[in-house]
């Protein structure tokens, strides 16, 4: 893997980027999980289990990570945020809601929903991202992080120290399920 390129800035996202972010997710699951995940998986999985989740907006806790292209333009390149809330995985079509605030005292911050369009895929950037709402979470008091990973991000997660916990079978609206990984890290 090669170091990010500095051209790329990472931002608050905001309500009006909702549209792009959808496209962003969505290119990413189907560019990027397919070695993990079957076609009828990633389908069944987009808006409910994978996806995003417009509360982290609100909250101003979800980020962009953009690039100017050739052609001048800004470019959506990655996202990613981090939660005091107790919703581990999920866009706002999931079932599963738990809007309790977290005690950054004693509960762990959730790392959420962390995706990078497959044209940047493999340049450091979803590294970049995670550094980025690891750091914001610590500022806001938290000193643990938790995550619902993807079968695609378990490497890039080890590999920055989150451990996993345990294998959860989400169910699929199609009769089938998504392997997911919860994870933890303390800080150090």
């Amino acid at each position: 893997m090669t170091n990010p390129s500095p051209d790329f800035r990472i931002r608050t996202a905001l309500p009006e980027d909702i549209p792009a972010l959808h496209a962003l997710i969505e290119a990413s699951i189907r560019g990027l999980q397919s070695n993990d995940y079957s076609q009828t998986q990633m389908e069944a999985a987009i808006g409910t289990v994978l996806g995003l989740d417009t509360q982290l907006i609100r909250d101003e806790t979800y980020f962009i990570a953009e690039i100017q292209n050739s052609q001048g333009e800004i470019v959506k390149a990655g996202c990613g945020g981090w939660s005091y809330r107790k919703t581990l995985f999920g866009s706002d079509g999931a079932k599963v809601r738990e809007p309790e605030r977290l005690n950054p005292a004693t509960d762990a911050a959730k790392i959420r929903a962390i995706f990078v369009h497959p044209d940047f895929a493999r340049r450091g950037l979803g590294s970049l991202i995670l550094a980025h709402v690891e750091h914001a979470a610590y500022a806001a008091g938290f000193r643990s992080y938790e995550m619902g990973s993807t079968l695609t991000g378990i490497p890039l997660y080890t590999l920055k120290g989150y451990t996993p916990i345990e294998r959860v079978e989400v169910p699929l609206k199609n009769g089938e399920t998504l392997p997911i990984v919860k994870m933890s890290k303390v800080s150090r």
